[in-house]
């Protein structure tokens, strides 16, 4: 509700603005203050993916060396066992796969990824550029289980590579390697997934093949390593924030299709490369837009509930990874699951009001997931149900219990169905197998279905249909 009122108080301002817009005197050419303040929103959303990239990136790779949880640029950082509890660098984490990640830069030659035979294990490897495309990715669905070499080169990058080398070209110069290896999270498959995570590595095409030593990182101190990504971002003015996207754009270039986006963002002095210039807009003008950044954050997490097909209760989302000129879009799962994968290798339907079209209130409310004999999600990887709270993060909770998958053993009932318990308080020493703990406050359920089933029954094309949450009576 508070969100609601916020809404409209901001849209109330706006209006008064346009309102006294007569009043302001505007240079020759300036877009006027509705033009202005829908063009700075427009573009706000634009960039919103480019920006949380960069600024992940930097707290990802703000070390000397390797750590648990970060690794310097061009590095490959190992997680060893599902994100903490309390990490929240970046938004709707998974307890189902081990990350192998790498931030590295491919503006000045090309980098080398060298993959060892996986066996039969489920892995993917989605290498994302600036804008949160994923534009290659290599894995078992697509590339096989044998060991592999693959040559990231930059959009402006031609020359010749190693035999034996598959060369995959980024279409920006940052370039996000966030991996993933199927592992149920008991010590022997954690020692097992370390063992193939070891054998992984990323080297400057000019050092392949050659006696490579690791460079120690540079740390820059006034880079906050505590607060959400998220959070960062959206603290942002409106100045501050087009400065950095414009710099941005200078090595992460918008993409050809991009071009009328490029030529409405110039009319408010937003042009790559090149700082920020407010000049362009009247006075009035640059006052209005200072509201952008919290009307575009609101507009972007509101666009949730129309961003993909409603199934009894759940929002459907089939484009991911790869997002044309589809803006918002790319923004939204920015906000909500930054580094989401193409639907083919996975589907992420999230819930944040029960069959009822009620929100989900952890504090008063118990809910049960009913699964019909046979019905789990089809799929060719693996499947999980996750619990976050209303911020999109792990929720802390006595059995350390963040998902339910296809890995848990669940109670039956008589007539195979299984039923989830959904909710704060335990239901039972009975029940516990099938109950995924939630917050004693808003929460937000998401299902993950990695490399789901082409043919029906399908997720992708709608002939298999998830199952409500219901709220127990």
């Amino acid at each position: 509700m508070k969100t609601k009122y916020l809404a409209l108080s901001i849209t109330g301002l706006m209006f008064a603005m346009i309102g006294c817009a007569h009043k302001q005197e505007t240079g020759a050419g300036a877009p006027g203050l509705e033009e202005a303040v829908s063009t700075a929103t427009d573009a706000y959303i634009y960039g919103y993916p480019l920006v949380t990239m960069d600024m992940t990136r930097k707290q990802f790779t703000n070390v000397v060396a390797p750590d648990a949880a970060h690794a310097p640029m061009g590095q490959i950082l190992r997680f060893r066992t599902y994100p903490a509890v309390d990490n929240h660098a970046v938004t709707a984490p998974n307890a189902d796969t081990l990350y192998t990640s790498a931030w590295f830069d491919v503006s000045k030659e090309p980098w080398i990824l060298s993959v060892p035979d996986m066996g039969d294990r489920y892995y993917l490897l989605p290498l994302l550029d600036g804008w949160t495309d994923v534009f290659q990715v290599p894995g078992k669905r697509t590339t096989g289980d044998k060991p592999q070499k693959y040559a990231i080169t930059g959009p402006g990058w031609s020359g010749t590579l190693p035999a034996g080398v598959t060369e995959y070209k980024s279409p920006t110069a940052m370039v996000w390697l966030l991996g993933r290896i199927y592992c149920t999270g008991t010590p022997a498959d954690y020692a097992a997934v370390h063992a193939l995570q070891d054998k992984f590595s990323l080297v400057p095409l000019s050092s392949y093949g050659k006696a490579y030593t690791l460079p120690a990182g540079a740390v820059d101190p006034s880079i906050d390593m505590k607060a959400g990504i998220r959070d960062q971002v959206d603290a942002m003015d409106i100045t501050t924030y087009f400065n950095y996207l414009a710099q941005l754009m200078k090595t992460n270039p918008p993409s050809a299709d991009d071009a009328p986006m490029v030529a409405k963002m110039a009319k408010i002095g937003l042009v790559p490369g090149q700082d920020f210039d407010p000049s362009k807009l009247g006075v009035f003008d640059k006052e209005a837009i200072k509201v952008v950044p919290k009307a575009a954050q609101l507009k972007i997490i509101g666009y949730l509930k129309d961003a993909g097909r409603n199934v009894n209760g759940w929002a459907v989302i089939t484009k991911t990874g790869l997002y044309g000129t589809e803006y918002l879009d790319r923004a939204l799962i920015t906000a909500i699951g930054l580094g989401a994968n193409r639907p083919q290798d996975a589907i992420y339907p999230t819930s944040e009001k029960d069959a009822a079209g009620k929100e989900y209130d952890g504090a008063h409310n118990k809910y049960v997931m009913h699964i019909d004999k046979g019905q789990f999600p089809p799929v060719n990887g693996f499947w999980s149900l996750t619990m976050y709270d209303a911020k999109y993060f792990f929720v802390p909770n006595v059995l350390n219990r963040y998902t339910l998958s296809a890995r848990n053993k669940f109670i039956t009932n008589a007539d195979g169905s299984v039923d989830l318990y959904i909710q704060a308080e335990s239901p039972g020493k009975s029940k516990e197998a099938n109950w995924l703990p939630a917050p004693k406050a808003k929460f937000i359920p998401m299902m993950r279905l990695y490399w789901p089933k082409e043919k029906p029954p399908s997720i992708l094309d709608g002939s298999w249909v998830l199952p409500p949450i219901k709220q127990v009576q």
